[in-house]
C-alpha cells in the first residue's frame, strides 16, 4: 500500500505504525476513537472475511490503492485466504467532467460511484483481471468505494482514477475561483492577490486579469500555477482597478471569472501637462480649450497681457474647457493650464496660446421677409441689410407640427446660406400642399447674427391626381441638365432580351390642364433613356415611363418627378 497520514479522534494515546507487506498497521485505538483520513486519502478498512461484515480488524488511510500480498495474509490476525478489504474516499470533483477508472486484482474487485456499480470484476480467479471505464462525474463531491475480496490464493489489487486530459474529450470548464481577497500596499505600490484553490484535478493553472474602473477593457496580465499572484506593475496615479480570476484545466477549458476585487493606487504622480489648448472667440468672452488629461479632477487657467508673463488665475474648472468673461475686448491676452489630481499634484504648465475677444455687436434686424409658394416650392425675399461687416445670410427651412390641442411648432431641420449681395433665393421642394415654415438671420464677420420671425407657408398642392401604381418591372429617375431646359430620363428593370419590352418604352408626361399623364415620346427596345428638351423651368414635372409588348401591351408605368427653379 501507498500509506498517508491518517486522523484519530484519539487524543492521548500513542500510535505506532508498525509495516507489514507495505501495509500501514496502526495500534489499536481506544473503543472512543474512530479513525477518518483526510480526502483526497483513502479510508481501509480490513476484515477477517469476504461480506465485509462485523467490526473491521484494522481501519488505516492509503494515499493510493496499489497491493500485492501473495500468498500472505495482509495483517496479523486476518486469514491469507477469504478476507477483504474495503476502500473509501469522498472528496470534491470541482466541474467534474471526463474521467478513467481503471481496476486490476486477484480475485474480485467492484467498484462504486455514489453507492453505483461501475466496474464489476466479482469473481475467483488464479489469473489477473482488469478493467478500465470512461466515464463523466459531474460536479462537486462524490463518493468512491472500491470492495476486494481475495477467496484463494494470491492476493493483489490495483485501483486507479483520473481526469482525461485531453480537448477532444474534456469539454467541460472549470469551476470559477472563489475566495479573491486583494491587498494593496501604498508604500510599495503592490498589490497581493490570493484566492482558493480550485478542485479540479486536472487544474492547469490560473489566469489573472485586471481593468481599471473607468474601462470596460480586461487586461490578461499574469498565469500563476498556484492561487496567488503579486502585482508590481502598478503606477502609483490614484486610479482604481478591479481584479478577476479564471482557471484552465489542461485541456485548455476557462472557467467562468471569479468575483472581482477593487483596489485604488496612492497617488504620488503628478498628472500630465494639458495639450491641444485652443480659444475661440464667443459673444460672451474667450472660450479656452484643451484635451481632457486622464487623472484630472480640476484644471487651473491663467492668463497674461505677455507671453512670457507674468501669469495670474482667472479660474478653476472641471471640464477641459474655460469661457474669461472678464477679457476686455479687443486686447491680445496669453492662456496657460495647469492639471490638478484627488491628491492635490499639480502638472507643468501647458503652453501658452493667444486669444482676443471679438467683436460682440449683431448685425441690423432683417426686415422684409416675404415667402411665396411656387410650382417648384417657395421664393423667397427679404430687405437687404445695411451692416458694414455683414458676411451673408443664412436660411433656415422645416415643417410645421401640429397635434390637437397645442400650439402649432415649426421643426427646423435644413440650413444654407446665401451671399451678402443676395436678397432672394429659389427653395425648391416638392410642391405637395405641405405646410412649411422658414426663418433668415444675417450674420456678420464675427458671427454675430440677427434673426427675422419665423414665417409660415403652405405649399401648392402639384401632386397629380392619378397616382403612380405600384408593381412595375421598371424604376425610373428624372434629373434636369444643368444649364439647359431639357429634363433626362433613365430607367432600368428589364432586360433587353424580354418581351416586355419588345416594342420599345413609351414616356408620359403630367398636364394638369387635362389632368392626364399624355405621351410625349416612345424610344425603342434597348435604349432606357431620353431627354424632354424645351420643358419650362421653375416647375415641378412628373413622368411616367411603360415598357411595350410587340402586341401593344404596356406594363405597369414607373413613376418620378424633377423640380426645377428659375435660377437653374
Amino acid at each position: 500500500m501507498n500509506p498517508s497520514r491518517g486522523t484519530t479522534a484519539a487524543t492521548a494515546t500513542a500510535v505506532v505504525l508498525a509495516t507489514t507487506g507495505g501495509l500501514i498497521t496502526l495500534a489499536a485505538p481506544p473503543a472512543a476513537a474512530a479513525t477518518t483520513c483526510a480526502s483526497p486519502v483513502y479510508k481501509r478498512q480490513i476484515f477477517a472475511n469476504t461480506s465485509f461484515s462485523g467490526t473491521a480488524k484494522q481501519t488505516g488511510c492509503d494515499a493510493a490503492i496499489s497491493e500485492n500480498w501473495g500468498t500472505r495474509a495482509p495483517i496479523s490476525g486476518v486469514p491469507s485466504n477469504n478476507f477483504s478489504v474495503r476502500w473509501t474516499v469522498t472528496r470534491d470533483f470541482g466541474s467534474g467532467g471526463p474521467f478513467t477508472l481503471a481496476a486490476s486484482g486477484l480475485d474480485g474487485v467492484r467498484v462504486y460511484l455514489d453507492g453505483s456499480l461501475k466496474i464489476n470484476l466479482w469473481k475467483n480467479t488464479s489469473t489477473t483481471v482488469s478493467r478500465t471505464l470512461n466515464l463523466t462525474i459531474p460536479q462537486g463531491r462524490h463518493t468512491l468505494r472500491i470492495d476486494y475480496v481475495n477467496w484463494t490464493g494470491s492476493a493483489k489489487i490495483k485501483f486507479s482514477y483520473a481526469p482525461r486530459t485531453s480537448a477532444t474529450y474534456d469539454k467541460v470548464k472549470p469551476l470559477p475561483p472563489t475566495g479573491l481577497t486583494a491587498a494593496y500596499d501604498t508604500v510599495t505600490g503592490r498589490t497581493k492577490l490570493s484566492w482558493a484553490k480550485n478542485k479540479e484535478m486536472d487544474l492547469a493553472g490560473y489566469r489573472v486579469y485586471r481593468r481599471s474602473t473607468s474601462s470596460t477593457n480586461w487586461r490578461w496580465i499574469a498565469t500563476p500555477t498556484s492561487p496567488t499572484h503579486t502585482d508590481t506593475t502598478l503606477v502609483a496615479t490614484g486610479a482604481s482597478y478591479v481584479y478577476e480570476i479564471r482557471a484552465y484545466d489542461k485541456a485548455g477549458n476557462l472557467s467562468a471569472n471569479s468575483a472581482g476585487k477593487t483596489i485604488t493606487t496612492a497617488d504620488h504622480v503628478a498628472p500630465y501637462t494639458p495639450v491641444g489648448l485652443q480659444t475661440s472667440q464667443e459673444q460672451t468672452g474667450i472660450q479656452v480649450g484643451w484635451t481632457n488629461v486622464f487623472g484630472a479632477t480640476s484644471y487651473r487657467v491663467y492668463r497674461a497681457t505677455d507671453k512670457d508673463g507674468p501669469y495670474s488665475r482667472i479660474g478653476t474648472t472641471t471640464e477641459a474647457s474655460h469661457l474669461d468673461t472678464s477679457a476686455a475686448e479687443g486686447i491680445l491676452y496669453y492662456y496657460r493650464v495647469d492639471a490638478v489630481d484627488a491628491a492635490g499634484n499639480e502638472s507643468a504648465p501647458s503652453t501658452a496660446v493667444p486669444g482676443i475677444r471679438r467683436d460682440l455687436i449683431p448685425p441690423s434686424p432683417l426686415t422684409g421677409l416675404t415667402i411665396i409658394p411656387t410650382e417648384y416650392g417657395f421664393a423667397l425675399s427679404w430687405d437687404a441689410n445695411p451692416t458694414p461687416d455683414l458676411a451673408g445670410y443664412s436660411i433656415r427651412w422645416g415643417e410645421i407640427w401640429e397635434e390637437e390641442g397645442k400650439t402649432a411648432v415649426c421643426n427646423f431641420y435644413g440650413i444654407y446660406e446665401m451671399s451678402a449681395d443676395t436678397t432672394t433665393t429659389a427653395h425648391s421642394t416638392l410642391p405637395d400642399g405641405g405646410k412649411a415654415c422658414f426663418a433668415v438671420s444675417a450674420f456678420d464677420e464675427e458671427s454675430n447674427a440677427a434673426h427675422s420671425e419665423t414665417i409660415p407657408a403652405t405649399e401648392l398642392d402639384m401632386t397629380p391626381s392619378v397616382p403612380t401604381p405600384e408593381g412595375s418591372p421598371l424604376t425610373l429617375t428624372v434629373t434636369a441638365t444643368a444649364g439647359t431646359t431639357d429634363n433626362h430620363l433613365s430607367w432600368y428593370g428589364l432586360d433587353p432580351t424580354a418581351p416586355e419590352q419588345a416594342g420599345g418604352y413609351r414616356i408620359y408626361r403630367w398636364n394638369r390642364d387635362t389632368s392626364a399623364y399624355e405621351k410625349v415620346a416612345e424610344v425603342p427596345t434597348g435604349v432606357e433613356e431620353f431627354s424632354d428638351t424645351g420643358t419650362p423651368r421653375g416647375t415641378t414635372t412628373f413622368y411616367h415611363v411603360t415598357a411595350l409588348a410587340t402586341d401593344g401591351t404596356e406594363t405597369l408605368p414607373a413613376g418620378d418627378y424633377v423640380i426645377t427653379t428659375p435660377m437653374q
